[in-house]
């Protein structure tokens, strides 16, 4: 397995990325692990190093409410006013006038499904100039304040009607709470990091961890890498299924092995197979995922995922539904974190994949060259195994 360590030695050393701690695994467990660099000034990167995995907690957030689903609890058309009232109170912004917002009623009513497939008219402000506007003139609250006012900005269009990266699965945090009843971190702990035993997975990080957690670089315009301060908010006014995680990549792996085996890790069943079977198919019809066009590009690149190929999203996650050459099967399901922490799982190849580091901008095209070949190696290794 000496590729693996290559691709992500090679990526450090070329100053691609300041770390990397990567892993694959498949249905009966872990295939192989690496690490590559230096967490901080001194401290090698380590198999328990911990993540601000930010947008991976969204796969965690919508497991929350499939589990609901899959129980007989909560209907994925169920309209989210009628679970929570306060959401009819969004009005889809048409344009920032002169005056200010203009602003008008939605012409459908926002679902759980549009919630979790992120067609529910909101998007981020990093990918949105629009957004971003309306944030800068209404002096609103970004969502990692942790103010639960941060979940009212207005849609960028009606539900349903197209797709764009936003604070669906923050919202469905909030539906799975009033559903069940219990805080969604409490949910989410006793439903699903209990049961996997993903013990370094939390809300709030850990005095323990120390030196564990990761700090976090820039890449600056001159090309290197600089301290940054960014993490999400403790012990906020609610925890936002978008991001609130801090994870490792073994305690990920054990979230992502479930899936390929139908719902169930060691035993332990988290949801139904034909449930699985079900929800991870394309949720969202002939509705088209664009290419996300940045507005902040110290924040993000621009995100275009798997060029010229079909894509659609699950009730979890981005869904790839044409085979990648020499990569992931058609039906792979993917998603990542805003730190460049990403992963990918596929049930008809029976692999799993995690590369992570804790660097900005997200999608930054030094690391995603690194993505992909660690990618190829995990295929090319899985074709030779096969053939021998």
């Amino acid at each position: 397995m000496n590729e693996f360590d290559r691709v992500i030695r090679d990526a450090v050393s070329r100053k691609d990325v300041p770390f990397v701690v990567a892993t694959i695994g498949n249905r009966d467990g872990v295939l192989w692990s690496g690490v590559a660099g230096e967490t901080s000034p001194g401290r090698p990167a380590t198999m328990d190093t911990v993540f601000r995995i930010f947008s991976m907690t969204k796969a965690v957030g919508s497991t929350a409410a499939m589990i609901l689903m899959d129980r007989g609890k909560l209907s994925p058309d169920a309209t989210v006013e009628s679970i929570l009232p306060e959401f009819a109170e969004l009005k889809v912004l048409e344009s920032m006038g002169p005056d200010g917002p203009v602003l008008r009623a939605p012409r459908t009513k926002a679902t759980v499904r549009h919630l979790a497939t992120h067609t529910s008219g909101l998007a981020y402000e990093f990918w949105n100039a629009q957004v971003a506007k309306y944030m800068e003139v209404t002096q609103f609250p970004s969502i990692l304040s942790g103010l639960r006012q941060s979940l009212k900005y207005p849609l960028q269009f009606d539900p349903g009607t197209a797709w764009d990266y936003g604070i669906g699965i923050d919202w469905l945090g909030q539906v799975v709470e009033k559903v069940d009843g219990r805080p969604v971190d409490r949910f989410v702990r006793e439903e699903i990091l209990e049961p996997l035993g993903m013990r370094d997975t939390r809300f709030e990080p850990d005095p323990a961890w120390g030196s564990r957690l990761a700090g976090v670089k820039i890449r600056g315009a001159d090309g290197e890498f600089a301290d940054f301060d960014i993490a999400p908010p403790p012990k906020p006014e609610f925890y936002g299924m978008g991001h609130a995680l801090y994870s490792t990549a073994p305690d990920y792996m054990r979230f992502l092995r479930m899936y390929l085996n139908g719902g169930e890790l060691d035993g332990k069943r988290i949801l139904r197979s034909e449930t699985i079977d079900a929800l991870l198919e394309n949720q969202i019809g002939s509705v088209q995922i664009p290419v996300l066009k940045t507005a902040n590009p110290a924040v993000t690149a621009d995100v275009e995922l798997f060029p010229g190929l079909k894509k659609s999203h699950s009730m979890a996650f981005m869904r790839v539904d044409e085979d990648v050459p020499g990569g992931r099967c058609a039906g792979s399901q993917t998603w990542a974190g805003v730190l460049n922490t990403h992963f990918w799982f596929d049930r008809t190849a029976n692999i799993a994949g995690l590369i992570m580091t804790q660097a900005l901008p997200f999608a930054d095209p030094r690391f995603m060259q690194t993505y992909a070949a660690f990618e190829q190696a995990a295929y090319e290794k899985e074709l030779s195994r096969s053939a021998s």
